[in-house]
Parts: structure tokens; sequence; C-alpha cells
């Protein structure tokens, strides 16, 4: 099976869906068994400083205080991920590139909190997940375009601006894309 870890999935402009329309997903995971996903252009009203006061965890330095948090997703809301670069000794890691992890224990949050994690993260709670042959199904429907991921869009860009820059990196302005689906 080819494998689109380490892609994004790119929301086509007719994916009517609460939970993804107008959204890119970094997929950390693709295999028999289903696939799994951040979305990581959503960010919710929260900061990373907030997270840690409701967590009661104590924030050690205010360097990230202000870092937005994701909404990563419908499934496991109230779980967190982090998707960073740097090492994959965490706890709870699973490497997803060569350059990227993803992390779900508590003590990357608590090195965040310190400014001794990862040079560049990105917080979610919740994550997509697609069962078995789910995914590969709406990819034949049209309802997601893929590109390889790029970890400039990931860390480097706004948000708000990450779903067009990877369209734009296939050529593509989602913009002036239609809504309609067809097949030839």
């Amino acid at each position: 099976m080819n494998t689109l870890r380490d892609h994004f999935l790119l929301a086509m402009p007719q994916l009517d869906d609460a939970h993804f329309g107008g959204s890119l997903t970094y997929l950390c995971e693709q295999n028999d068994q289903g696939a799994l996903g951040l979305i990581i252009n959503k960010p919710l009203p929260l900061t990373f400083g907030e997270l840690m006061e409701q967590m009661s965890l104590p924030l050690l330095d205010v360097a990230h205080i202000s870092t937005p948090i994701y909404r990563g997703g419908p499934v496991h809301g109230d779980r967190g991920f982090v998707l960073h670069t740097g090492k994959s000794d965490w706890k709870a890691c699973l490497p997803v590139s060569e350059h990227l992890s993803l992390t779900t224990s508590l003590d990357i949050l608590e090195a965040i909190s310190a400014n001794k994690g990862p040079e560049h993260f990105l917080i979610a709670l919740g994550c997509a997940g697609w069962d078995a042959g789910q995914l590969e199904k709406e990819l034949l429907d049209n309802a997601w375009l893929t590109c390889p991921a790029s970890e400039e869009i990931l860390y480097g860009l706004a948000a708000e601006n990450r779903l067009a820059a990877a369209a734009a990196s296939l050529g593509i302005n989602l913009e002036l894309m239609t809504r309609q689906v067809g097949h030839a």
C-alpha cells in the first residue's frame, strides 16, 4: 500500500463539512487499518498559557504563552497532540518523517513550558481519524487534494495562509475552483 504519511490533505471546495470544510490536514499515519491526521489551520480560542492553566500545570517560561492551540479534528477532542521537529524520545512519540514526530505525552508540554521543548511545534486538541479504506474512498470521491508536507507551511506561516500555500505548491488557487465534482 502506498502511504500519504507526511502529506497534506487539502479540503476541496465542495467538501461541505463542519469539521473539514476549508481545512488543511497533516497526515501523521496511513496504513491498511486507517489514517490519522491533524487539522493545522483552525486555531481554537485558546493559547498555550491558558491550556497549561486549565491543566493545572506550571508555566515555567513565558516564551510560548501566546502560542495558539489548534482544533486537530473531531476524534479524541479531550486529548492533546503535539506535532514537532527534533528528537522523538518523548514518552509517547511516533516518528512521522525524518524530521517530524507526533507526541501525546505530558512530558513534551512540560518541556515546552520550560522553553526546553522542540524548536518547532504545533499543539492540537483532537485529531482526524479515518477507518480502513475510508480516506481512500474520500480521495476517489474528490473530497481531498494531496501534496507532500512542508515544514515551512507547518511552522513558518500563519494558520490562515497555510491552505492557500499548500494549494499553491500544486500550482492551484482553491478560490478559482468550482464546487462541482465530475469524473472523466
